[in-house]
């Protein structure tokens, strides 16, 4: 990694939804904190496999341009309010982590 520049963050969320209908509150109230932040879905449901260990139903990936702005989302007022509409009917694993900026197979 180079240290003249942040490498980006991610949000890495498996969840289970009991009610669809009202977890559609938290992804409206989760769009305005996501945009604060700068995020980006790469992944958001979809066909996947599981060939190791355990899943949920549905997976999610979303970059922030920096690690920080990863933190910052999810530990602001508008993403802990969505929080709370989200928790009574989901289950989440939820990761934020630091993408990776050095040598890569092959190369």
């Amino acid at each position: 990694m180079s240290n003249d520049r942040m490498n980006k963050g991610y949000w890495i969320a498996r969840v289970e939804v009991s009610d669809p209908e009202q977890y559609k509150a938290y992804v409206a109230a989760n769009a305005e904190p996501l945009a604060a932040h700068g995020a980006r879905f790469l992944v958001r449901g979809g066909a996947f496999s599981n060939p190791e260990g355990g899943s949920r139903s549905r997976n999610v990936v979303i970059e922030f341009p920096s690690y920080q702005a990863a933190l910052d989302c999810w530990a602001s007022p508008g993403y802990q309010a969505a929080i709370r509409l989200r928790a009574p009917v989901s289950l989440i694993d939820l990761v934020i982590i630091e993408g990776y900026d050095g040598p890569q197979p092959g190369g």
